[in-house]
């Protein structure tokens, strides 16, 4: 399957990845290039991740990658991963 990264995705990826380059360049490379691994690991097995707790759809899953949540679909007859989701995972966000 081919891996298609929205821009909002890239976007927000891109200021995460920013915020921590202020402190530690290094990890921020580091965090990126891990993630894109990640996302590139998708295409063998789209599926392996579990359903997302955003979206009541089979084909919508969530990648948990260090503390964030990553959200793609699945679009079978096009062959294709899109990734369009990246958000910090909260245990609980309407807590105080």
């Amino acid at each position: 399957m081919k891996i298609k990264i929205t821009a909002s995705f890239r976007e927000k990826v891109n200021q995460q990845v920013d915020f921590i380059a202020r402190d530690k360049p290094g990890v921020a490379r580091k965090f990126k290039n891990e993630l894109l691994e990640q996302l590139n690991s998708i295409s063998d097995m789209p599926y392996k991740h579990r359903k997302s707790i955003f979206f009541d759809q089979e084909e919508t899953r969530d990648l948990i990658f260090k503390g964030y949540i990553v959200v793609y679909r699945i679009n079978q007859p096009e062959n294709v991963v899109e990734v369009f989701g990246f958000t910090k995972y909260e245990e609980n966000p309407f807590h105080d």
